[in-house]
């Protein structure tokens, strides 16, 4: 099975939509998918995902299911100097890195910072919602892996977000979802791919085999946005 996640377009976040940079990546990245050979589609439900699916399943003449754990992930926690919610995945390296617990794909969840919200009941619930949908397929989770009476090589495309398709990898690979939320970068309209191995007759882990991919926007000559990506602050010597 073959699991393909795409960014949505460079979003404009006030009105949830998509700018007309990201309408024309959109278009373009609706090419690529029309050349795919995909089972299902699912999407996000906020509007940003919406309308970059729209794009895409316009021209093959096909619908997506919108599941809403799949919406960009809305976990919070409390910041630890002002006492306000946070988004879970934005801290200063200086802050992160001192927390060993935030390395570890057991332990993360146990570190302070994370009990202060409600990350581990949307982590736990993004988990439960990817798990039921490959049940629907043939692979059933056990422990840290799955198993299957009989795989297949069907497509899934998910029209999603940066933070849940980081959050929903760490389950599938397991890992601390700290580690790609701070440490990797997806460019709107990006494609990442996942597919399972069975080394073993019906036991099933999944591969990265491509993540962030935007080689179709390289071939038409549009640069990719860098939405989402934390720019450098430099200090400027008078």
């Amino acid at each position: 099975m073959k699991l393909v996640f795409v960014r949505h377009g460079d979003p404009d976040y006030v009105h949830d939509s998509l700018t007309e940079k990201g309408k024309r990546e959109a278009e373009i990245l609706s090419e690529r998918i029309a050349k795919l050979d995909v089972r299902d589609f699912y999407c996000s439900p906020l509007g940003r995902a919406q309308e970059t699916a729209a794009a895409c399943l316009s021209k093959i003449g096909r619908t997506a299911v919108t599941h809403d754990w799949l919406r960009e992930f809305p976990g919070y926690v409390i910041d630890e100097q002002t006492g306000h919610r946070r988004i879970p995945w934005d801290f200063m390296p200086g802050d992160w890195t001192k927390k060993p617990k935030l390395y570890d794909k057991y332990l993360w969840l146990t570190e302070p910072i994370m009990q202060t919200g409600d990350v581990e009941e949307v982590y736990t619930r993004v988990c439960d919602g990817i798990d039921t949908l490959l049940e629907s397929y043939g692979y059933v989770r056990d422990g840290g892996m799955y198993r299957t009476k009989q795989g297949n090589e069907d497509t899934l495309v998910f029209f999603c977000h940066l933070g849940i398709t980081f959050a929903i990898m760490s389950h599938l690979i397991g890992l601390s979802p700290l580690m790609l939320w701070q440490g990797f970068f997806v460019a709107p309209t990006s494609v990442t791919t996942v597919v399972t191995e069975e080394r073993v007759p019906g036991e099933v882990f999944f591969r990265c085999t491509g993540l962030g991919d935007i080689s179709h926007l390289y071939e038409a000559g549009e640069p990719a946005s860098k939405s989402g990506f934390f720019e450098e602050s430099r200090l400027i010597e008078k």
